[in-house]
């Protein structure tokens, strides 16, 4: 047993060693983005067990690569990020899309790259319909729609999608 225990600990060594390499060019160590990545720096070894514990006790890594925030943004598009905010805050948004203002469209007028959060979210208050055409409309239509509507409205200035 303490055989198995030796070799498991060997590759668990040189996994972290070969991750590392790549990890570091991104600018965040072998515990990836996230809160742990902006308080511990990359190259700072067994500190890195810290930024992991960080990141996996706060939940702030799977937010982080959702919304492209907290040094997790990574090779995604402003349309990819925009998208999965979308679908991630798909209640929230419709709410605040009828309101024609709120923190979502702030957040998505951020990550989508466009500069006037007033303009964006009366944009999509007069496109609600297209956006949501029904009840039952998926939240990838839906993430769609909204990245569509943005586009194509050139006052936006959401130069960020593509």
């Amino acid at each position: 047993m303490r055989k198995t225990t030796s070799k498991f600990v060997c590759l668990l060594g040189l996994g972290l060693f070969l991750t590392s390499a790549s990890a570091m060019a991104d600018g965040y160590g072998p515990a990836g983005c996230g809160l742990g990545s902006m308080i511990f720096e990359p190259d700072s070894g067994f500190t890195q067990v810290f930024a992991a514990t960080t990141n996996g006790t706060s939940g702030n890594q799977t937010f982080g690569i959702t919304s492209g925030t907290s040094n997790c943004a990574g090779g995604e598009t402003k349309a990819a990020s925009a998208k999965a905010f979308v679908q991630t805050n798909r209640a929230t948004l419709a709410k605040d899309i009828a309101r024609g203002n709120g923190e979502t469209i702030v957040s998505l007028t951020q990550l989508a790259g466009c500069q006037n959060p007033a303009a964006v979210g009366a944009t999509l208050q007069k496109n609600f319909r297209t956006i949501f055409p029904n009840a039952s409309v998926s939240d990838v239509a839906v993430s769609e729609s909204v990245v569509v509507v943005l586009k194509s409205e050139q006052s936006l200035s959401c130069g960020g999608l593509s």
